[in-house]
């Protein structure tokens, strides 16, 4: 099973960090659990209650994303070609208007709520336009979710909407998302322009005491000043009012994509044939457009991509078939292969590149609320086939653009394998370079690394279970002391220093990532991640799966790295006992092989130092009854491979890295998948 897989599940066994205390708080507690303590939010109420969910979070990023909500709205509108402006207005008492010369939204009654559509689209979430695909009143949009809107609303102490179509000008007002008043409709005035307007003033209940100071006009001019690059032609216009002066800025970018692309140059272009380079076409319903520039003397690649307006920060599926499509563009110009294994890496083809990629496409798939990642599939053969066609047409006609990217990568991967071999030779002279056995192993007697196998497992306790119920020809037993250090956060003192790790790396007889792996050091065929089928084991395991990944690749890379599957549950009925290793499969056996034949006993297993040597033996050690899961990773071989590896690595680095906000995210995007929370 592909790592990657495995720390997705094993994180969402760790789902909550207090997870005992709340057990005994519920078990202290005077009253029932029944449906009267079920709640049911209506309306806005979720939105209230939960707004991190929606924008991000409380503090100054949610209060701008309401912002970029209402922007999105508004830019739709110019995408589809019913719009020539937008406006965002800052005023003295903390407010801010939004507005475009578009359509309108409709004001008629809506059919469904037996209320004006704008009033609609401003209380009722996921209401919009945007539903229908190439269908609907906007081809490819930014705001798909149909809930911008309300959700500014319903953040909002107070929020006004003005719409003028169809000759009338249309009025609502809003506090905390409830209508004050039914929709005031009169005659617009003569020659005026149509188009929405809506002013807002976050709640304070939400965001705290929100001032006029609390906007950033810069951040809103950058958004805006994207935008304008996005959709060339367009004019839009910031007007902030909160100083003695009024400060405008217009922003308005006719060279769209391709001077956006020029924005990111530092330095020389690598070749001519890169100025005003541009890939446009369409595939699938999907519409390109990147602006690729190489240049001299940069590190790594600097990468903007959007869809439909949106900027994913996270990359996404548009993002991989970019990166596809430099890898088969150049390594086809050069004519290397996989097969003929002269193919080159695309991270190192990408060396001083910087590139702006958008797409628009219908019914856009993005990764939580806040759009930070693209996930629709199309995305990805559409940009490799527009992008990679078009660099291929370059690299044809100007062969040194194309010789100047292969040497600029042959450079920096020469520069990469010294990094990597003065870091290995460092970490070779304490923790990867003893040869004494760690005398806590209690080794097994065969010397046939084909028959053998090292299960390590946490604690004495565990251990002790464990020698007892193993083959002590072919099975050895290495116990940890607690929790491993987190390698992917630790300096690399710390784990050159560590005698846990130091212990591992002893009893496999391994050496350091960077050296050419020989699969004949290693003491043993198999080596076997064996914990506690608990919370805790299972952040056990993600250690130990993130350290084997970072320090010993090539251990998982020969198929060598095992996680066993030990039960969490016995069941027994008269003369017949199962074994289940979660609620969900404890559950399936009482449906089928229990069901309608009386009382069954249900037994926890604490942990597996709980266990009888003999169970332990027959559930998880036994090579004829156990179940072992094999981890592994992408080879790194084709342009898939590498894609996968490059999504390997980012959720190693997001659910074990050092910076906790890429795991508040992955939580807040995935809270909602949570179905059995075991608190």
């Amino acid at each position: 099973m592909r790592l990657a897989m495995l720390l997705l599940r094993l994180a969402a066994a760790l789902r909550p960090a207090a997870r005992l205390p709340l057990r005994r708080a519920a078990r202290g507690a005077a009253t029932d659990y029944g449906a009267d303590q079920i709640t049911v939010l209506e309306g806005l109420e979720a939105v209230r209650k939960r707004p991190g969910m929606y924008v991000g979070s409380t503090g100054p990023r949610g209060l701008h994303h309401l912002v970029f909500e209402l922007l999105d709205n508004a830019v739709d509108e110019a995408a589809g070609g019913h719009a020539s402006r937008v406006g965002v207005e800052l005023r003295r008492d903390g407010s801010v208007v939004v507005t475009d010369d578009g359509r309108g939204i409709p004001c008629t009654t809506h059919p469904q709520t037996g209320v004006s559509t704008l009033e609609t689209v401003c209380t009722v979430l996921h209401a919009g336009g945007k539903f229908g695909g190439a269908a609907s009143a906007y081809g490819a949009s930014g705001g798909l979710h149909g809930v911008g809107l309300s959700v500014v609303n319903a953040l909002s102490a107070r929020l006004e909407a003005r719409v003028v179509r169809d000759g009338f000008d249309h009025r609502l007002a809003f506090v905390r998302g409830a209508p004050v008043a039914p929709l005031a409709r009169r005659p617009a005035a003569a020659g005026g322009r149509g188009g929405t307007a809506v002013r807002f003033a976050p709640d304070g209940e939400v965001f705290g005491d929100v001032r006029a100071r609390a906007w950033d006009a810069g951040l809103l001019r950058d958004r805006m000043d994207e935008l304008a690059y996005l959709n060339a032609g367009l004019r839009l216009e910031l007007r902030d009012l909160r100083g003695a002066a009024p400060k405008v800025h217009v922003l308005r970018h006719a060279g769209g994509v391709g001077e956006y692309g020029d924005t990111l140059v530092r330095g020389d272009l690598l070749h001519p044939a890169f100025a005003g380079f541009v890939a446009r076409g369409e595939r699938g319903g999907v519409r390109v457009e990147a602006a690729l520039r190489w240049c001299k003397g940069a590190f790594g690649d600097r990468l903007v991509t959007f869809a439909n307006g949106i900027r994913t920060g996270d990359g996404g599926a548009h993002l991989d078939g970019l990166r596809a499509a430099v890898a088969r563009a150049a390594n086809g110009g050069l004519g290397r292969s996989a097969a003929a294994g002269d193919y080159v890496p695309g991270e190192y083809l990408r060396e001083g590149l910087a590139a702006v990629l958008s797409v628009r496409l219908p019914e856009a798939e993005f990764e939580g609320q806040t759009k930070g990642r693209l996930g629709s599939p199309a995305a990805r053969p559409a940009v490799d086939g527009v992008v990679g066609d078009a660099l291929r047409d370059l690299f044809e006609r100007h062969p040194a653009a194309l010789r100047a990217v292969a040497d600029q990568a042959a450079r920096a991967q020469k520069a990469a394998a010294a990094a990597r071999a003065a870091r290995d030779a460092v970490r070779r002279k304490s923790l990867l370079a003893t040869s004494v056995l760690p005398g806590k192993l209690a080794d097994c007697s065969s010397r046939d690394a084909a028959r053998t196998e090292l299960f390590v497992v946490e604690g004495d306790s565990a251990a002790g279970s464990a020698k007892q119920g193993r083959d002590r020809d072919t099975q050895a037993i290495l116990p940890l002391r607690g929790k491993i250090l987190n390698v992917e956060r630790c300096a690399e003192d710390r784990i050159a220093g560590n005698q846990e790790l130091a212990a591992v790396v002893a009893a496999l007889g391994l050496g350091a990532r960077g050296e050419a792996f020989d699969a004949a050091k290693l003491r043993y065929g198999r080596v076997v991640i064996m914990t506690d089928a608990d919370v805790d084991g299972a952040h056990i395991a993600s250690l130990l799966m993130t350290f084997f990944y970072q320090e010993m690749p090539g251990l998982i890379e020969e198929g060598a790295l095992y996680l066993a599957m030990p039960p969490l549950y016995r069941l027994s009925q008269g003369g017949k006992t199962m074994y289940a290793r979660d609620d969900v499969h404890r559950e399936k056996l009482m449906e089928t092989e229990f069901k309608g034949r009386g009382k069954v006993e249900v037994s926890r297993f604490k942990g597996l130092g709980e266990m009888p040597p003999s169970q332990l033996k027959e559930t998880t050690m036994d090579p004829a009854k156990r179940t072992l899961v094999r981890i592994t990773i992408p080879a790194g071989h084709t342009d898939d491979e590498l894609i996968e590896a490059k999504d390997t690595a980012r959720l190693v680095d997001s659910l074990m890295g050092k910076n906790p906000e890429k795991r508040f995210k992955y939580i807040q995007e995935n809270a909602s998948l949570v179905k059995d929370l075991d608190v």
